[in-house]
């Protein structure tokens, strides 16, 4: 399961473009997992979390 440091999250929004299934962008900015979603359904965590500039994604 996909999980965002949001220590790390600089609310960019790149993981929420590149994996809605996954991640969405909360009412503070930052990128949160929606509940109860699948990373292996979905097929595109890895590629948001590669693409998280500060790493701030962990799989």
């Amino acid at each position: 399961m996909a999980k965002v440091d949001h220590d790390l999250c600089i609310g960019c929004g790149l993981c929420a473009e590149i994996c809605p299934e996954v991640f969405v962008m909360n009412d503070d900015g930052l990128a949160d997992v929606i509940e109860g979603s699948s990373c292996a359904d979905a097929g595109c965590c890895e590629e948001a979390a590669d693409s998280c500039p500060t790493n701030a994604i962990s799989l």
